[in-house]
């Protein structure tokens, strides 16, 4: 069978740092943090009183608001993020073959607020069940990628990856393979995430998961540094159009960048805590650049998982020492999560996107608010700390890993 060439031909992002993929852009070489008090709830009892929410997102702006009403707003912001990415892909609609378009898109949680409220509700009542009849269908994770399906009536491939934070990372591999194998010449793919909830909160709380920083909720997501005391919850979505080569090539498309390979790995060892050795990570980077067909010394970037936990950033600088050696401390590595939060199941499309407009514009965006040596980290990988460092940036890599030692990585080139 002969395997076929990918390409990412449309981009779409809404993040904490900016609602398209211009101002996400703008906000990650500015080295902008959208961590903020949270203005969802109520978060006096919280031990965590902040996150990167969206700021100035009204979803009728963008959807019909009955239809809004039907979506949970991780289905909100899924058809947002895409339909950017469809139009930024200029996908002529009455002429593409929708039998051979396909949507794979990534969620690590799904609905969470609206299971929260109609439990909610219930608890308060008599005990009738009185359930809103949209409950169901809003909260389901599948829900996301068949909304952009049904929109645009697109019948190929339509389902949600879940593997926790590597969700959208996943659901990247399946849409490569796809077209990989034939069985689609274009698909929509990404994640979307929104659990900034009391639920989602005070879930994240209780694993002693999350920074407490809440004198300072800027600085807080601090991958790398010393200081650094758990991640900053962020919510969004990032949407990525890829296309067969030859399929982008023939109707003229702006081709971003080649999606060059992936891997997944599974760290088989505990439910929430990496591998200190980082060994399933050294695994995923090492597929993912077999199935590539690269070596390590190709790789110019790398946009790490770099979640700012003690024990996370550690093990996967570890693990990026081991697979690229020497050719390490030539590497640009950062965390954009530093400016983003972490948004958890979207949490690798959105760093995916990073990479491809770093690949883009020659600039590779910052870690941000790293004031203290880590002396367990090598003092010798350039982290790229707080500034954009110009690069040209020929091969660029995305880690992702999720709850339950899931793996994944997605690494893309210049176009020949």
């Amino acid at each position: 069978m002969e395997i076929k060439r990918v390409v990412v031909t449309g981009l779409g992002a809404l993040t904490p740092i900016g609602n398209t993929k211009d101002e996400y852009w703008d906000g990650l070489i500015s080295g902008k943090s959208g961590a903020a008090p949270i203005t969802y709830y109520d978060t006096e009892k919280f031990k965590t009183k902040f996150a990167c929410e969206l700021k100035n997102f009204n979803a009728t702006d963008f959807l019909d608001r009955k239809e809004a009403r039907k979506m949970d707003k991780f289905a909100q912001y899924a058809m947002v993020a895409a339909d950017e990415a469809i139009e930024d892909a200029k996908l002529n609609l009455e002429e593409v073959d929708k039998l051979r378009v396909g949507v794979i898109w990534g969620a690590g949680i799904g609905g969470l607020e609206t299971f929260q409220q109609e439990v909610l509700n219930f608890a308060e009542g008599d005990g009738t069940p009185r359930f809103n009849p949209f409950f169901i269908p809003k909260m389901i994770a599948d829900i996301a990628p068949a909304n952009i399906s049904i929109k645009h009536g697109f019948m190929g491939p339509n389902y949600t990856t879940v593997s926790a934070c590597a969700s959208s990372a996943n659901a990247m591999f399946d849409a490569l393979n796809s077209i990989r194998l034939g069985y689609c010449d274009v698909v929509v793919t990404g994640g979307s995430e929104a659990a900034v909830t009391i639920a989602g909160m005070g879930g994240f709380n209780a694993m002693h998961a999350l920074s407490t920083r809440n004198e300072s909720p800027e600085t807080a997501s601090r991958p790398f540094d010393g200081t650094r005391d758990g991640f900053v919850l962020g919510e969004g979505a990032g949407a990525l159009i890829l296309e067969e080569y030859e399929h982008a090539k023939a109707r003229g498309a702006k081709i971003y960048a080649e999606v060059a390979g992936g891997g997944l790995s599974s760290d088989a060892y505990h439910m929430t805590a990496p591998h200190p050795e980082g060994i399933g990570v050294v695994e995923v980077m090492k597929n993912c650049l077999r199935d590539a067909g690269l070596k390590p010394e190709d790789v110019d970037h790398i946009n790490t998982h770099g979640t700012s936990t003690p024990l996370g950033d550690v093990a996967e600088l570890k693990a990026i020492s081991k697979v690229f050696g020497s050719h390490a401390k030539s590497i640009n590595i950062n965390s954009t999560k530093s400016m983003t939060g972490h948004l958890l199941g979207a949490a690798g499309a959105i760093e995916a996107i990073s990479v491809i407009l770093a690949m883009e514009h020659g600039i590779v965006p910052p870690t941000i608010n790293h004031t203290t040596v880590d002396e367990n980290i090598d003092s010798e990988l350039n982290l790229t700390l707080n500034k954009a460092q110009k690069r040209d940036v020929k091969v660029a890599m995305s880690n992702t890993f999720g709850f339950g030692g899931h793996n994944a990585c997605v690494v893309f080139k210049k176009i020949d």
